[in-house]
């Protein structure tokens, strides 16, 4: 997985490609952590992003509440069709904002 990410003030944006499965998800983790203080608005573009796992469904959930601590949101952007069913089945879309 490559994370590539820009920030233009208080906005992270931050475009994943590659597989987001079981080995990958402590990296991006750990890039938010380092870059989340200050952060008003993260949006992560998927699509270039093939696979997302349970362990990517709790990063996901990790920037989710440390945002949330702030008054601040999580935008996920353009999932592929598998990514967006799963986002649907585990509920995510009801916790998260996606866009298409």
């Amino acid at each position: 997985m490559e994370i590539k990410a820009t920030k233009n003030g208080d906005v992270l944006e931050v475009a994943l490609s590659g597989r987001l499965d079981t080995n990958t998800p402590p990296d991006l983790k750990g890039y938010l952590r380092e870059n989340l203080e200050g952060v008003a608005s993260l949006a992560i573009d998927l699509a270039d992003t093939q696979y997302v796992s349970s362990a990517g469904l709790r990063v996901f959930l990790f920037a989710h509440k440390e945002l949330a601590k702030v008054g601040s949101g999580l935008t996920l952007r353009h999932p592929n069709e598998y990514i967006a069913d799963v986002l649907d089945a585990t509920g995510f879309t009801e916790i998260l904002t996606v866009e298409q």
